[in-house]
């Protein structure tokens, strides 16, 4: 209510402020015809100036506004990918079955263009793993996940996260995994049905984290040459990979 107060003060301010101006002008230069005609002149540029004001120059902040949280956001994808993202990615890798059949487009180099990035994105949409865990790994997942609950709740609570929906996706589905195993005394003895259950779970985390990943590394190589770099040597497909040059 005292913000409508104020601003209802604000513009009979504005107003009264203006209509005095004019008034004046017409008393120093006694030309009130001369006046008017150009009240009128600047009252028939004011759409121009709203669509100038609100389409084009509102159309422009957006995009800066936008270029500044997304890279607010890409800083905050890569520290999940250095805290939690490889880590995970390399346990998902191991579970899979069918990994040796997406491999090899996966050994990236520095020559990579955008256009073999958004092949390799489309081809992953359609690959389906074949997740085989064992109890023992299940484990160490859960001990891994133990180590990094905190992390990924504050995560979720980052507000620049939401207009991220696949990000926001990767990491519903990662702490929906987590919260599974956490709630479960003994998974290293699960029965047949639960043990399915949780593999169906890591499953649809590591579709999304693959996807993200690659997103994550093709940002890497657009702004972050060195980085991209450090990502390549220690690629979770590459078996042979060492961050020690050869």
């Amino acid at each position: 209510m005292n913000r409508i107060r104020w601003q209802g003060i604000l513009a009979i301010s504005l107003i009264a402020f203006s209509a005095g101006i004019y008034f004046i002008q017409v008393r120093i230069f006694h030309a009130p015809r001369d006046t008017f005609f150009y009240l009128f002149q600047d009252i028939a540029f004011i759409p121009i100036q709203v669509l100038l004001v609100t389409l084009i120059l509102n159309k422009l902040l957006s995009i800066r506004e936008k270029r500044i949280m997304l890279k607010k956001m890409n800083m905050v994808i890569g520290v999940f990918f250095t805290e939690v993202g490889t880590g995970l990615l390399k346990k998902f890798i191991s579970f899979d079955k069918n990994v040796d059949s997406i491999r090899e487009p996966f050994l990236m180099t520095e020559n990579w263009t955008e256009e073999r990035f958004a092949m390799i994105s489309e081809d992953l949409k359609k690959y389906q793993g074949e997740i085989d865990v064992s109890r023992d790994e299940l484990i160490a997942l859960k001990a891994f996940f133990g180590e990094k609950m905190d992390f990924l709740i504050r995560l979720l609570e980052n507000p620049n996260l939401l207009e991220h929906d696949s990000f926001t996706d990767l990491l519903w589905a990662v702490f929906h995994l987590a919260e599974e195993l956490a709630n479960r005394t003994d998974v290293g003895n699960l029965s047949r049905r639960d043990h399915e259950h949780v593999a169906i779970d890591i499953k649809r985390a590591y579709a999304i984290l693959i996807i993200e990943w690659l997103a994550y590394i093709k940002h890497l190589r657009k702004d972050y040459p060195y980085l991209f770099s450090f990502a390549i040597r220690t690629n979770p497909f590459n078996p042979a990979a060492s961050v020690e040059f050869k």
